[in-house]
């Protein structure tokens, strides 16, 4: 298939070349030029021309409006175009009214998963399709990912992907300020994270984190900006549904100040150390 990606960071990067290894036709653009990426396309006019999918993995809602300003006037009838960015749920559906307004096809398809998930092609799509679309598409994601889940109409799944990240958030709080009480305690990690593996409080998360949290290595897998992003819209998702969620709120706090100390760029896991 013909491939227009735009959005050339951590995880668009890998998504490119490993599209290209699976014999698709791809053209990148980012907005900082990435000459160096085997995909990079200097103009996003020229990126989009003949394609029939635009996968867009940008890092917010004014972005992706950015990167539709660019390309869909060059976008013939029907091409498909999916959003990746977690955007508000409110801000998906103006993609998704502006995107069929010029004739095209769009997918609501936030993922789940960092850096290594996309090296791993371990990548989890949620899906709002309001008319079929990703059945055109669903081939070129199949060997990215392992699993692709319809979730409905345009909205809920970016609203899944809120929650979810929402949950990540709150969750590696708990751990790392579990460790920090047990370090204080005079437990070695090596202690901690043998009962740990023992314990209900087990998860994914914390085998993911674990490296990061023993050598201190804040090298972004997903970062505080992007988390902290995140947090702001499934709070304004909770205050539109009148959903209490105070834990949020005061994280969402800890994630300001995080970002207000330059660590923006840093991996979420940080939030040990700020």
């Amino acid at each position: 298939m013909n491939i227009a990606l735009f959005g050339l960071g951590i995880i668009g990067a890998t998504w490119a070349r490993n599209l290209a290894a699976d014999g698709h036709a791809v053209r990148a653009w980012n907005r900082t030029a990435k000459p160096e990426h085997p995909c990079w396309c200097a103009d996003p006019l020229a990126a989009v021309r003949g394609a029939e999918l635009v996968s867009i993995v940008v890092a917010d809602g004014p972005a992706v409006m950015q990167v539709l300003d660019a390309v869909l006037p060059a976008c013939a009838p029907g091409t498909v175009i999916a959003n990746h960015a977690t955007i508000g749920v409110d801000e998906v559906r103006a993609v998704r009214d502006r995107v069929r307004a010029a004739g095209c096809a769009f997918l609501d398809m936030p993922f789940t998963g960092s850096k290594i998930a996309a090296e791993q092609r371990q990548t989890v799509f949620f899906v709002g399709d309001d008319d079929g679309s990703l059945a055109c598409v669903e081939t070129v994601y199949r060997p990215l990912t392992r699993a692709i889940l319809p979730l409905g109409p345009v909205g809920r799944a970016m609203a899944i992907k809120l929650a979810l990240n929402l949950m990540i958030a709150t969750t590696f709080q708990g751990m790392a300020e579990g460790l920090k009480l047990a370090r204080a305690a005079g437990i070695d990690d090596a202690t901690f994270f043998r009962c740990l593996d023992l314990n209900v409080a087990k998860s994914g998360l914390a085998d993911l984190k674990r490296p990061k949290l023993e050598q201190a290595d804040w090298s972004p897998q997903f970062s505080v900006k992007h988390m902290h992003k995140d947090l702001r819209h499934a709070l304004r998702l909770a205050a539109e549904v009148g959903v209490a969620t105070p834990q949020t709120a005061l994280l969402q706090q800890a994630y300001a100040a995080t970002e207000a100390k330059g660590l923006g760029d840093a991996d979420f896991s940080v939030l040990y150390q700020a």
